[in-house]
């Protein structure tokens, strides 16, 4: 009998470990357009939003259209007070000012944010500025870059173009790094914008991804422009459409396996 029971606590000791190592190895990523805020009640709760982020138990979150100091949103700092409502890591990229304020794009991390960028596309015409948040993060020992973004709207997908080769060369600079690119593209799938974002990283969504993926509006969804690409060194093993009315945008999560 002491010896079954030996065999039995080191097998289960074994799986264990085996499950704390795949675990580790694991990557929950989020990203969620989060209209500042404010959802399709009209009310600004960011309670809600933190609440659904801790249920999805997402390790890292590129976050669009949020507000610093603006006037709307009662000169609050969503990007801080989302961290401190998660537990999580925090940065935030100034697109444009906007009353009073600021407003751009943000990323939450559990792990550690070693360095940031935000770089500022090209525009060829004057309307809202557009940028690209880079955050390179230790990922239990492991360099990785996570890329955040929010593309133009407008039917003429010139300034889309130029935008791809520019986060194509933010990915070049980080050589062997895994990436994952999040945000709001504006575009489904068959545009050229999304051709030419395929060239270089995999739609996670038409990997692994079931059904249409669709992301807007969150009230009746009817197409998918929200995405998460990742580079060759990611393994995707799930990825889901979450409902909530909680943003006029649905969030997309993603898991991966860190090859």
């Amino acid at each position: 009998m002491t010896r079954i029971l030996f065999v039995l606590f080191l097998a289960l000791a074994l799986n264990a470990n085996g499950a704390e190592e795949a675990e580790a190895n694991t990557l929950r990523v989020m990203t969620y357009n989060i209209h500042h805020g404010q959802g399709v009640d009209g009310k600004v709760d960011l309670e809600r939003i933190a609440g659904l982020i801790k249920t999805q138990r997402v390790d890292v979150v590129a976050l669009q259209e949020v507000d610093r100091g603006t006037l709307r949103t009662a000169r609050r700092d969503l990007t801080a007070e989302l961290g401190k409502l998660t537990g999580l890591n925090a940065c935030f990229g100034k697109n444009i000012d906007y009353q009073g304020g600021e407003y751009g794009t943000a990323v939450l991390s559990r792990f550690p944010i070693l360095a940031t960028t935000n770089t500022h596309y090209q525009m060829l015409h004057p309307h809202e500025q557009r940028g690209l948040l880079g955050a390179v993060l230790d990922v239990n020992g492991r360099k990785l870059l996570f890329l955040n973004t929010h593309l133009d709207y407008h039917n003429d997908d010139a300034e889309r173009a130029l935008d791809v080769k520019t986060i194509k060369a933010a990915i070049n600079t980080m050589t062997n790094m895994p990436v994952i690119l999040c945000g709001d593209f504006n575009e489904g799938p068959g545009s050229r914008t999304h051709n030419r974002l395929s060239e270089f990283v995999t739609d996670t969504w038409k990997a692994i991804g079931n059904g249409n993926g669709f992301t807007f509006s969150s009230s009746g969804p009817w197409q998918r422009i929200d995405f998460i690409w990742h580079s060759k060194h990611l393994r995707p093993l799930n990825t889901s459409v979450i409902k909530t009315n909680a943003s006029d945008h649905l969030p997309v999560v993603g898991e991966f396996s860190v090859e």
